[in-house]
């Protein structure tokens, strides 16, 4: 029998006082409706599901692991596994969780008390991007270097303006710490915005929001969270794991 994993958190806010073996979380349905059950590692708990070796997961899954990760949020400081985590023994669990101590103590405690917010900001074109790059191939010569050239043009307009409303977003609601990643779609750009802040100004940090929603034009903005910090988990460069991820 494996485990798969679906955070860890300190062993204090489940239990009190420490165990050694792993306690039923009677609260809580996992992957496939199976139990959940805290599985203790020195000062830390791993909440898990026992699974099958080899076991296929269900389309639901990625939602049944983010609200078993959500609803430990709720009453912990905790750090997610990425969805398909499985530890394939105790004895590799127990490994992990031991190469990585400091790691996963730093970064609890950089973390506690600290929320995510979720920014998604959408900005249109009057040019559908996608109907310029189907033409392009069949264009030849000074036309050709005149559409790209266009679109180079565009692009950099995009980045500017998407660099310009990040700088905005930032300054208007002054979060702790932020990730930003930018992608293209055909009718514009989308910024995605994730921003750590104090889980006690939640409800400021909203109302600076719909502030902020006066000084956006031309744009959509919609905000989602508090979310467990997702975004502001250690690099992967800095977790060593032994695991195997399906």
């Amino acid at each position: 029998m494996a485990w798969y994993a679906y955070c860890i958190s300190e062993q204090a806010n489940f239990q009190q006082g420490r165990v050694r073996r792993p306690f039923l979380i009677e609260s809580l349905k996992g992957i496939n409706a199976s139990a959940v059950r805290g599985f203790p590692c020195g000062e830390f708990v791993v909440i898990v599901s026992e699974i099958e070796h080899g076991q296929v997961l269900s389309t639901q899954s990625p939602m049944e692991h983010a609200r078993i990760v959500s609803e430990c949020f709720k009453v912990a400081t905790l750090l997610p596994f990425k969805f398909g985590t499985v530890f394939e023994s105790d004895e590799a669990l127990r490994q992990a969780i031991r190469n990585n101590k400091k790691t996963f103590a730093d970064s609890i405690a950089k973390l506690r008390g600290k929320s995510e917010m979720h920014i998604k900001v959408t900005v249109r074109e009057g040019t559908a991007i996608a109907e310029v790059l189907a033409v392009l191939p069949h264009k030849a010569g000074g036309e050709y270097l005149t559409k790209l050239r266009e679109q180079a043009s565009r692009d950099r307009e995009r980045q500017s303006k998407a660099r310009a409303l990040s700088v905005q977003v930032n300054k208007l609601l002054n979060p702790l710490q932020e990730e930003i990643t930018c992608k293209k779609v055909d009718t514009g750009i989308v910024l995605d915005i994730a921003h750590l802040i104090d889980s006690a100004g939640v409800e400021k940090y909203q109302n600076r929001y719909s502030s902020a929603l006066r000084q956006f034009k031309d744009v959509e903005i919609s905000l989602t969270g508090p979310w467990p910090p997702y975004h502001f988990m250690p690099s992967p460069g800095k977790v060593r794991t032994v695991v195997n991820n399906n």
